[in-house]
């Protein structure tokens, strides 16, 4: 075999294997079997909101095992066709089978990132909270940024994007901004986003033209849906009302139509000011506020399993998760993974599908990689 169809090979069976280990196959196709049963049980719809369930879960596995059996069966084939031609001496066979197996490891990959949205938000819509960090103009601007880089990211996969809650700052960028991004995985796709994001740049408010670091940070929720169900007791909660601001239309500074919610026991604020109305607004904060419990119950229960949880780190220096340098070169840099990117331009016009795939395999193998920051 030659080498590039080797590696190819070595991409398919990579990307299988991580697959299996994220449905934990043989746990996989016996829950598959159980469901098969059930739904040839003729009372399933007896109960029409958990035969639902039952036939989601059954397509996705089906989906997800029927992917895994079928390009296993199709790189067989590439293989035996390109073996078959080296031993005829025929170049043309050799190259029809090395260019299947291309194809099938490019799709192997793409499959690779669907198989591993299996969480139980995976497939909802999402909240992106992005804040700057400490140093003013430089970080609101970095903030700012950032709000475009996720807003790119999202339309270029289809989603829609909507601004449910916005601060600018006092001369540039933003304070901090909420994005509601809708659209089938969103919140899969985006939850391994949450951060502390790093930037590295002549500052274009430096008249001295000077180097500066800017740091702001980004947190993703779900949306939870009726099947999640998040009890808030409503004396918890701290209720203010106050004048929307920043680009909402003329409407934004001429009532008090903005609503944050408080939840004191656990200190989380959430806004939302991009109604006119303020009993839609405290209904989409409210919606804001258990989307968040949800994410922060989920967020727990992940790291007791690893004894690693932490509540929201500092904005700055030791606590990114990557890094995005202009000067003096040019590098964005994941110090979670690895993965590294000399089109700064690129990834910030919304080119982050190599860093997410990346770090949601992470979450299956549970591997960590020894990354320096860059300078």
């Amino acid at each position: 075999m030659r080498a590039e169809g080797q590696a190819n090979i070595d991409r398919i069976e990579a990307a299988l294997a991580l697959v299996r280990l994220s449905l934990d196959w043989d746990r996989a196709l016996r829950r598959l079997d159980e469901l098969n049963a059930r739904v040839e049980d003729p009372t399933l719809w007896d109960a029409p909101k958990e035969a639902e369930a039952v036939m989601r879960e059954r397509r996705r596995l089906e989906a997800a095992i029927g992917t895994v059996r079928e390009i296993s069966s199709e790189m067989s084939d590439a293989i035996e066709f390109v073996e078959m031609g080296e031993a005829e001496g025929d170049a043309d066979i050799v190259a029809e089978g090395l260019a299947s197996l291309d194809k099938l490891a490019k799709r192997a990959d793409a499959d690779k990132v669907q198989a591993l949205l299996a969480g139980e938000a995976d497939a909802n819509d999402a909240y992106i909270e992005i804040h700057a960090g400490a140093g003013g103009t430089e970080s609101q601007d970095w903030a700012e940024m950032l709000q475009r880089m996720y807003s790119r990211w999202a339309e270029k996969r289809g989603y829609k994007v909507e601004v449910v809650d916005y601060h600018g700052g006092e001369q540039a960028g933003i304070k901090s901004a909420t994005l509601l991004v809708k659209g089938e995985n969103a919140y899969g796709y985006a939850k391994t986003e949450s951060g502390v994001h790093r930037l590295v740049r002549i500052s274009p408010y430096d008249s001295s033209a000077r180097r500066h670091t800017s740091f702001s940070s980004v947190w993703v929720y779900p949306v939870i849906d009726d099947d999640i169900d998040i009890e808030i007791n409503e004396s918890d909660l701290k209720i203010d009302t106050y004048r929307a601001s920043g680009a909402g239309g003329q409407h934004v500074n001429t009532t008090d139509s903005a609503v944050r919610i408080t939840h004191q026991p656990t200190g989380i604020v959430v806004a939302s000011q991009n109604d006119r109305s303020q009993h839609k607004n405290r209904a989409t904060a409210m919606n804001m506020l258990k989307a968040r419990m949800f994410e922060k119950e989920m967020a727990e229960r992940e790291a007791a399993a690893s004894g690693e949880y932490q509540e929201k780190t500092e904005i700055g220096w030791g606590h990114q998760i990557r890094s995005y340098v202009l000067q003096p070169y040019q590098m964005v840099k994941d110090l979670r993974t690895g993965v590294t990117s000399p089109a700064p331009d690129v990834v910030l016009d919304g080119g982050l599908d190599e860093f997410i795939s990346a770090a949601l395999a992470q979450r299956v193998t549970g591997e960590t990689v020894e990354v320096e920051d860059v300078e």
